[in-house]
């Protein structure tokens, strides 16, 4: 049974607090595994949360602050030491190659996988799989920051009334999904475009173009709000979002579910961060993330 969900490991921004762990977010998708932006603690987080080595295939890091990719280091040298049996691909930006360099070879140890780097230098793709279409957009941020997108193909979705019209039916139903024709009928005749699911990841930016392509009919939009909106200067001064600039991409972008995250130590009480969003006019489903929520992919239209 494929299973697609947000695994929420980290909430903090740049300080962590008692209950708030530096960043880490793992997306499973089917049968794979995307870990961004993982800051320290992601190996412990990854435990309390029942999430192993294996389960990554991909790691995306936003940009290269210490709270975005800190936790580098031990995650990859985990996926090394548990000798993960599959090839792992780490996206980051090409400008912070030498951070990478740094922290894939922070101390000894045994290289056993197979890690293939594959940075972002531009806006564009960076994998296309038959599950999904992972891409990047330059974010608005103090360093070269880039958030990603993925994309799942457009399907068919059968439709019984009119299978039922042309008799079709039994084995010949996948027939025809799988050649396209029945005779003289057609897959568009007896079905309809199951729109492809999309999910977002926008850490630390100021509001941009980038932000608003990326959220851009969203199932699922994992996106920063550091600050609340009485702070929207200091968030544009260290390049952030506010709670209810968050929400106002969500809601132009038609976003269905929109988390918010990476929150500031400054503020001890997550109620204001819906309250603001709300208020900005976002209607879809909300969670302000905390630690160890885990956020299904809402179910296709």
């Amino acid at each position: 049974m494929s299973v697609r969900e947000l695994v929420v490991l980290g909430t903090a921004s740049q300080v962590p607090t008692r209950h708030r762990n530096h960043n880490g977010y793992l997306l499973r998708w089917d049968g794979e595994g995307i870990l961004f932006d993982p800051g320290e603690g992601t190996q412990r987080q990854m435990l309390r949360a029942g999430v192993a080595a294996h389960d990554l295939n991909r790691i995306c890091v936003t940009h290269f602050h210490g709270d975005h990719s800190l936790g580098l280091a031990g995650v990859i040298q985990r996926i090394n030491l548990d000798q993960v049996p599959h090839e792992v691909t780490a996206h980051y930006p090409r400008s912070g190659q030498r951070f990478f360099d740094r922290l894939r070879y922070a101390t000894a140890y045994r290289e056993t996988v197979r890690l293939t780097e594959a940075p972002a230098d531009r806006d564009g793709v960076l994998a296309a799989t038959s599950s999904y279409t992972l891409e990047a957009r330059k974010l608005s941020h103090p360093v070269e920051s880039y958030g990603y997108r993925l994309t799942e193909p457009d399907g068919r979705r059968m439709l019984p009334e009119r299978l039922a019209a042309y008799g079709v039916k039994g084995p010949d139903v996948g027939r025809i999904q799988r050649e396209g024709r029945l005779g003289d009928v057609t897959l568009e005749q007896v079905s309809e475009v199951r729109r492809g699911q999309r999910f977002a990841f926008v850490m630390d930016t100021r509001l941009c173009e980038g932000v608003h392509a990326l959220a851009e009919d969203c199932d699922l939009l994992v996106i920063e709000s550091t600050f609340l909106d009485e702070d929207a200067r200091l968030a544009a001064d260290h390049g952030h979002l506010t709670a209810g600039q968050a929400a106002g991409v969500a809601r132009d972008a038609g976003v269905r579910h929109l988390v918010l995250t990476h929150f500031s130590q400054r503020y001890a009480d997550p109620v204001e961060f819906e309250r603001q969003a709300r208020a900005a006019g976002f209607e879809g489903e909300l969670t302000v993330a905390r630690d160890l929520d885990r956020v299904p992919v809402p179910k296709r239209r």
